[in-house]
């Protein structure tokens, strides 16, 4: 597969030209990567606008997806807003109100979007979770809430693979949105490698109509590079209309050295790399296997992520986190009862056994039986964008029952809000909040 934005670049650095454009280290500096960091200049393309090699490269990676699929450089947040811009003004088009079904464990771009685009919500919730980190939400589940509804909603969203690598039943999903005749949209953010497994595991192949995906969370791509897909059998509408949403919240000024890490990518997905991906899930799953009959609790059903439920061995997430730190092990994540470990063909079989060694050389305790609160969602008093859009102030969590939250109180991994902007703070919400160590929110004044 040919790599137009790479080829573009190689060539005008090879030029050596006086440049007289943006940005300001003229192809010279620190670090090595100037000279192929550019802005849109001619022949450039221009990302929200493409025409040329931009165009092509995402024509590149929409063969490899089976999907229209269009660049972002800022990350799934980018795309997350794009794709509820999408459905909010497909809902406008056909005269009717934007109202989104979603799972509850979305990630704050959700928040932030319905902040901007003002749509409605209604939340769903799982009745078995392991934590506020996953909502499970069965196709039974979805087609009661859908039928209970008083009005049709726009979209159904769901995150899947969650944070902990829970997958969800996308194919059922969306069997019973196309029944009430709805979107599903799914924030795919931790699966854009679910594709090249055989059968496929990717939203787009199971019957989503738009998702997103972090290229550079499970793909060999530079930090920021996403993609935005569009279904084939979606309404020609989204298509249509992806350029200028996508446009609504991105930069003017894209990276080109992350648009060419996805054009590059494109080349390396295809040529063997689904072969590749699937002798090297087999082994993260023989390690899954290897860890369990060592005594380790395990979750999840994602083939490149293994959480694994510390407690029953002996530790706090956070405590055998810096177990593995002391070996040079850095996780992806950690909270008081899970550890999570992502994983890549990039790693190799030397790096795979480094972390067998750890976990089995990992002295097994008596096991932790304190459980977390309970998660129980929280009364709204105000819309997500009346709250996010209010005069507010930081206060002490522990200071804030009653209050009103106005911003999404949860850090980056893993961003996924235990109360929602606008929802009143309550004793348990309370609880919540010392339990994964958050001291300050901030709420509406």
């Amino acid at each position: 597969m040919n790599t137009p934005i790479c080829d573009f670049l190689r060539r005008y650095a090879e030029k050596n030209a006086l440049r007289l454009h943006m940005p300001g280290h003229k192809g010279k500096g620190f670090l090595g990567a100037e000279k192929l960091d550019i802005t849109e200049i001619e022949g450039a393309d221009s990302l929200y606008e493409a025409k040329g090699i931009i165009a092509q490269s995402e024509e590149n990676a929409g063969k490899l997806f089976g999907a229209d699929t269009f660049y972002s450089t800022e990350g799934s947040s980018h795309c997350i807003r794009a794709m509820l811009h999408l459905a909010v003004t497909f809902a406008k088009s056909q005269n009717k109100k934007p109202l989104i079904v979603a799972a509850r464990n979305v990630h704050k771009a959700f928040l932030s979007a319905a902040a901007l685009l003002d749509f409605e919500i209604f939340w769903l919730y799982s009745k078995n979770t392991d934590s506020y980190l996953s909502c499970k939400i069965t196709a039974e589940e979805l087609d009661r809430a859908l039928s209970l509804s008083a009005e049709k909603p726009t979209a159904v969203y769901i995150t899947s693979p969650d944070y902990l690598g829970n997958l969800a039943d996308i194919k059922a999903l969306s069997l019973v949105c196309k029944k009430h005749g709805v979107l599903l949209l799914v924030d795919n953010a931790h699966g854009a490698y679910l594709n090249f497994l055989n059968p496929s595991l990717h939203p787009m192949d199971l019957g989503a109509d738009l998702c997103c995906d972090s290229a550079h969370k499970t793909l060999p791509v530079l930090t920021g590079g996403a993609y935005l897909h569009i279904s084939k059998n979606a309404p020609d509408f989204f298509k249509a209309q992806a350029k200028n949403a996508l446009a609504l919240f991105g930069s003017t000024s894209p990276s080109y050295l992350i648009l060419q890490s996805l054009d590059k990518t494109n080349a390396y997905l295809s040529d063997g790399y689904c072969n590749k991906l699937w002798d090297f899930a087999l082994k993260v799953q023989t390690l899954k296997k290897m860890l369990v009959l060592n005594g380790y609790a395990t979750l999840g059903d994602e083939p490149l992520k293994i959480t694994l439920c510390t407690k029953p061995y002996g530790y706090t997430g956070t405590d055998f986190a810096k177990l593995l730190l002391n070996k040079n092990i850095v996780p992806e994540f950690a909270d008081p009862d899970f550890v999570v470990l992502m994983f890549t063909p990039e790693i190799g079989d030397n790096d795979l056994k480094t972390l067998e060694a750890a976990l089995c050389a990992a002295v097994k305790k008596s096991p932790i039986k304190t459980a977390p609160p309970p998660f129980a969602p929280c009364k709204a008093a105000m819309s997500v964008r009346c709250a996010a859009l209010s005069p507010c102030e930081t206060i002490k969590a522990q200071n804030s029952a009653g209050r009103i939250l106005a911003a999404a109180t949860v850090a980056c991994p893993p961003a996924v809000p235990i109360v929602v902007c606008g929802e009143i703070i309550d004793e348990n919400a309370l609880k919540l909040f010392e339990y994964y160590g958050i001291k300050e929110c901030t709420v509406v004044k």
